[in-house]
């Protein structure tokens, strides 16, 4: 098969347009093709008039280890272009930034997830681009996450760089088809094209990932398929005391891991409130010590996700509810844990971390809530997801 960048190098008919023009390319690590040259290499020598760069969050290097890490605009010395930072004195392109191209490229890998902000980042491009003429192309790549939806969508005002827009937190989507609903929901006026893959089955083998196409971390702590995988359960990590494994080989393949919670109590408790939730993957007991980050330093009980081989169901697999029900089950034999962080998460500072990431206060509510059932945030997730899979039928380019 063949990603967007791919057929665009291959293809002198689709590169026609770009002859004359000034083009920017938005690009980081895991931006390469099929031979692994990065794409800002391959475009240069292809012939297209590449004239800046830009950088989301981590940086074009992929450098930056953490959240709210910021990334400077720097000058690239191969080149001697512009390279714009889209996370660092600011995350929406300026009108100074959009100066510099005719034709916008977005060639970021993305994990399929509504906080990964790479969403957001192709938004706030669509949105600087809007009324101007200048022109989006998207040069697709897979969903790893594949086509399952899941979780609630985002309350109308808690928008944040980590919640774009009304998404579930698993949504589905490629970046080009995303970017086709991000023009009709917000009524963008914008020239906006996709450089469509060539041969994505996303219920092929793989189930979104091309067996044929090795892993590269699209940011620092994406480092294997099966973090795409749980990703958006794990992730909600981020908001709570609980280690997501930072510090760690493996961050984010975990459900929880901490120096005061007894693991196989937990998923004990898992198994007895919610079965049916743990489908689709195997879970393992684990140890870890973070070497930074939550809880550096001391010995941590945790429970490994395995999302790969032989332990792995594509459709069963629900990775926002098997967190959710951690959390819930943690709550249940330790009713005074103090679960949720409160520190300042992606710009925001009044809400709640957890409230930020799930783009709302259900889920944190729902757990909060003893007297609460499995049964009850199903209700409200399965009606949302619904309500999802109508809207973006129309948009999907790919079986």
């Amino acid at each position: 098969m063949k990603f967007g960048i791919d057929r665009l190098l291959a293809d002198p008919d689709l590169r026609k347009p770009l002859e004359g023009r000034r083009v920017a390319l938005v690009a980081h690590p895991a931006s390469v093709t099929e031979n692994l040259t990065h794409s800002l290499d391959a475009l240069i020598a292809a012939g297209v008039n590449v004239t800046s760069a830009f950088g989301p969050q981590h940086g074009l290097k992929g450098d930056k280890q953490d959240n709210m890490v910021e990334t400077p605009d720097e000058l690239d010395p191969t080149y001697n272009i512009p390279v714009f930072s889209l996370y660092g004195e600011v995350r929406r392109p300026t009108g100074q930034m959009m100066s510099t191209a005719d034709v916008f490229l977005f060639d970021l890998q993305d994990l399929g997830c509504r906080i990964y902000t790479f969403v957001t980042t192709l938004l706030y491009l669509l949105e600087a681009a809007h009324g101007t003429g200048k022109e989006v192309w998207v040069l697709d790549r897979p969903n790893p996450a594949g086509r399952p939806v899941e979780g609630t969508l985002l309350v109308p005002g808690q928008e944040s760089f980590v919640g774009a827009g009304p998404m579930p937190m698993r949504h589905g989507l490629t970046l080009g088809e995303m970017g086709r609903w991000f023009i009709g929901h917000f009524r963008l006026d914008v020239p906006y094209r996709v450089i469509e893959m060539e041969g994505w089955e996303s219920e092929g083998p793989g189930f979104g990932w091309p067996q044929d196409r090795i892993w590269i971390n699209p940011s620092p702590n994406a480092a294997s398929l099966n973090m795409a995988r749980a990703y958006a359960g794990t992730v909600m990590l981020e908001g709570a005391t609980l280690s997501e494994g930072r510090g760690t080989t493996r961050p984010l393949e975990v459900l929880f891991g901490a120096p005061d919670v007894d693991a196989p109590a937990v998923l004990a408790e898992m198994r007895r409130l919610a079965p049916d939730w743990l489908a689709g993957c195997s879970l393992r007991e684990c140890w870890f010590t973070p070497t930074f980050h939550k809880h550096a330093g001391a010995l941590c009980n945790a429970l490994m996700i395995h999302a790969e081989g032989r332990f792995y169901d594509h459709h069963a697999f629900r990775p926002w509810r098997l967190q959710a029900l951690a959390f819930k089950a943690i709550r249940r034999l330790y009713p005074d844990y103090p679960i949720w962080r409160d520190f300042p998460y992606e710009y925001e500072f009044e809400r709640l971390a957890i409230d930020v990431i799930n783009g709302g206060a259900a889920l944190r509510e729902w757990v909060d809530d003893l007297a609460s059932e499995p049964g009850d945030l199903d209700a409200i997730a399965a009606r949302d997801e619904g309500v999802w899979r109508e809207s973006i039928r129309p948009l999907l380019l790919y079986t």
